[in-house]
This record gives structure tokens, sequence and C-alpha cells, in this order.
């Protein structure tokens, strides 16, 4: 079986790409290494899937529709993860027109690519637990409304949610949405405080702490993320729907304060963190919590990695990562 990657050598592409190798599936991945984060980072994961056997990658820009149908004209693709995107809430702040070409433009050039794919199984594509804005009532239900976006991030993500529906509605294209909660783990973004923290608390620097601290992150370790997106792969939609397009929260469904992050993080590294209190940055939210009683109930999704195992495996592989680099 042939499935095709977005965002392949990205973190949770990456890790997608690995299971569903170690699996016997073969995989063509795309992806256009951008500088949003270090390309070094992503070039040594490719590294890792081109050293195994049913991998194929090529240098693909999603926002540019010729690029995809050179590369995939004729690919015997049967199945899409689309998880390529232009990622993080703050620098959507700062470079706006970068989320409107990855997110916007890219992620219909994929959904046409999609409608005009013969034989397509199934399409799951990322969108994100930013797209419930600054919510407080917890947990996140699919069902409520996400029609206040307090990013620019969000509103795109919350934008292909809603392109999604329109084209499998119009077309009859089997797709899935996903919903991430903070996930973290080995080979994940330098963006993301986990990574931050860990280097500046190592380093001796400052850690900045946002709304002092006062913050709750539903943190899903990859290997969960990873367990999710395969078992909706492998059996595809379970529910009779009239427009073959859903949405599921897939997160930890265990909140914890960045607080208690902190001090896990202090108590792996052997190091207390030099941190000043900042209040609330622009795009940010107070609280994420995934209820997950949907994707449980349908595809038996169970997250079983706590917050101190995963930064634990997390800090093991930083360590190792930047001795080798």
């Amino acid at each position: 079986m042939t499935y095709l990657i977005t965002g392949a050598a990205g973190f949770i592409g990456f890790h997608t790409s690995l299971e569903l190798l170690a699996r016997g599936e073969k995989i063509i991945g795309i992806d256009n290494l951008n500088d949003y984060y270090s390309p070094d980072l992503k070039k040594a994961r490719l590294e890792q899937l081109k050293s195994r056997p049913g991998f194929e990658f090529h240098l693909v820009d999603i926002a540019e529709k010729s690029e995809i149908d050179k590369a995939l004209k004729g690919k015997p693709i049967r199945h899409i993860i689309h998880l390529a995107a232009q990622a993080g809430v703050r620098y959507s702040i700062e470079n706006p027109a970068s989320y409107v070409r990855s997110n916007l433009v890219g992620h219909a050039n994929m959904l046409e690519f999609a409608r005009n794919l013969d034989g397509l199984v199934h399409m799951a594509y990322a969108s994100s637990s930013s797209v419930y804005g600054g919510r407080t009532d917890l947990p996140f239900l699919e069902s409520d409304r996400c029609d206040k976006p307090v990013s620019l991030y969000a509103a795109t993500k919350k934008s292909g949610e809603l392109m999604s529906h329109t084209y499998s509605h119009l077309y009859g294209i089997p797709l899935t949405g996903l919903r991430f909660f903070t996930v973290y783990g080995p080979w994940g973004r330098p963006d993301m405080a986990y990574w931050s923290f860990t280097r500046d608390i190592e380093q001796r620097n400052t850690i900045h702490v946002f709304n002092n601290g006062d913050m709750l992150r539903d943190f899903t370790y990859i290997d969960d993320i990873v367990s999710g997106v395969r078992a909706i792969m492998e059996k595809g939609h379970v529910r009779k729907l009239d427009v073959p397009h859903f949405v599921y929260n897939i997160g930890n469904n265990h909140p914890e304060r960045l607080e208690d992050f902190i001090a896990i993080l202090e108590e792996l590294l052997g190091k207390k963190a030099i941190r000043q209190n900042l209040p609330m940055q622009p795009g940010d939210v107070p609280a994420t919590f995934a209820d997950i009683s949907a994707i449980s109930e349908d595809y038996g999704f169970k997250p079983t990695t706590d917050l101190r195992t995963g930064l634990q495996k997390y800090v093991k592989w930083y360590r190792g990562y930047n001795q080798i680099k």
C-alpha cells in the first residue's frame, strides 16, 4: 500500500512515516524544507527515513500546484496524510502571508490533488487545537463553536476544515481532520516550549514564562499521536455520514499546569530554571484540553504516555542529538 505524506520531514510526518515503513508500507514523502526552523533538523529526519526501504522523497512546495503534479503524476497513491503546513502561533503575527500561502493555498492544492486522484481511499489532514480560540469552558468538544480564532494560524486551520467539508460535500472525497493538541517528543520542533525550555535550562539562559505560568496544556506524546493517525488510516470512516468528512480531537485528555511541566524538566535536567515571568502573548490561549471520547469510541484511541515519561524520553534524545551535531 502506498501512502503520500506531506510534510514528511516535519515532526509528526517523520514519526508517522517511520511507523508505516516499519509496518511494510510504501511512503512517498514531500516537503519544501523551509527555514521556519533549522532545515538541518529536517534533513537529519530525512536521512533517517531514506535509510529505510520503501521511502521515496520529493522536494515540493504544496503552494505550487505544478510542483505537486510534476512530482506525483502517475504515482500509485491510495492514502494521503496531509501534514504540511506553516506552523507556529506567534510567527503568524509576524509573517501572515506565509500562513495564507501554505495553509490556505497549499491546503486547497492538496484537496484538488485528492479530487483528481483515481482510487483515493482516504485522506487525513492536520488541523489544530488552536481552532478553539480563547475558550475557557473545558474540555474542548468537536461540537463547540470555533468561529473566534485569536491568531491567524488558528484562522487558517479552521478555514482548512471548512474547505475540506466543502470538497467532501461536492466531490465525495473521504476526509478526516485531526485537531492535534500540543504534540511533543524526540525529533520535535525547536519553536515549541519544551525544546526552548530544555535548551535554555541546559545552557543556564533565562526562560520566558508567559502569563506568569498560569496556563494549562494538553501535552500529547508523539507515539500516541501516531497510533491515532495509523488507526484512522487503517480503518477509514467508521461513521455513516451524509458528507464523508469528520473532525476529531487527538490529544492526551489530561492537561498539565505549565508550572508542573517546568518542574519536571528541571528535575530531569538536574538544573533549576532561571525564569522571567511575562504577560500572555498575542495569539496565545490560557488552556487546552481535548475531549477524546469520539476518537476513542471510533478507533480505540487511548494515550498511554504520561508527561514525565514523555519528557524523559525527549531529554534523552535531545542530549544525544546535540552531542552528535
